[in-house]
């Protein structure tokens, strides 16, 4: 069991890793940057990796709620280390990062919980379709979710933690409470909406 689940946190670590590198891509420019994101969830899906949003509509028991609760905590690791990168970057990232932070504090905590259903509707359904084949057809939905999400403005928990990681410590500081109760609610609205289907669709397994 415990080797099992330091597994499941190793993959997560990476997992989170691979988002944030997308979303570093994002920040150096946020038009090619939205495109350039598929490759995170793309290397998630491909290599397995444990990401909290393409987990959370699979959940079956309070065993694997658990376990998402552990990857939740990896991702974060793996956005934190990308993060610390982002700050020895000659480019405008902490400056982009903090100008993103600060549109989600405007937008309110409750409106962006919402927003973010949105995002694990998508990231559900892209995750799902992939995991069927190598067929091109498969991985269509992924090749738009992943620009949707983005161009609507629907927050995904794990991009927006390397987002918030990567602005200034000063900022942070100044705005610590505010910052964690919208964070939480994004993380419950992605989980809310991850599970949507199961309303006409029959829960599938990982």
């Amino acid at each position: 069991m415990k080797n099992s689940l330091l597994q499941i946190f190793r993959s997560a670590v990476f997992a989170g890793v691979c988002i944030a590198l997308a979303g570093y891509g994002f920040l150096a420019g946020k038009t090619v940057g939205m495109f350039l994101f598929v490759f995170g969830l793309a290397t998630v899906v491909k290599y397995r990796l444990k990401l909290f949003t393409g987990t959370a509509g699979f959940v079956q028991n309070g065993t694997e709620m658990m376990e998402l609760m552990l990857i939740l905590v990896g991702n974060w690791v793996g956005c934190l280390i990308i993060a610390l990168i982002a700050r020895c970057s000659p480019l405008p990232l902490q400056e982009t990062a903090q100008t993103l932070l600060e549109s989600r504090l405007q937008v309110g905590w409750w409106k962006a919980g919402v927003l973010s259903i949105g995002c694990g509707i998508l990231m559900t359904t892209a995750v799902t379709f992939a995991r069927k084949g190598n067929e091109i057809g498969n991985w269509i939905p992924l090749l738009f979710a992943v620009p949707l999400f983005i161009h609507c403005g629907f927050p995904h928990c794990i991009a927006d933690a390397f987002y918030y990681l990567a602005a200034p410590f000063d900022f942070w500081a100044a705005n610590a409470g505010r910052i964690l109760l919208l964070y939480a609610m994004l993380v419950v609205g992605n989980f809310v909406g991850c599970n949507l289907y199961r309303i006409i669709v029959p829960p599938q397994s990982e």
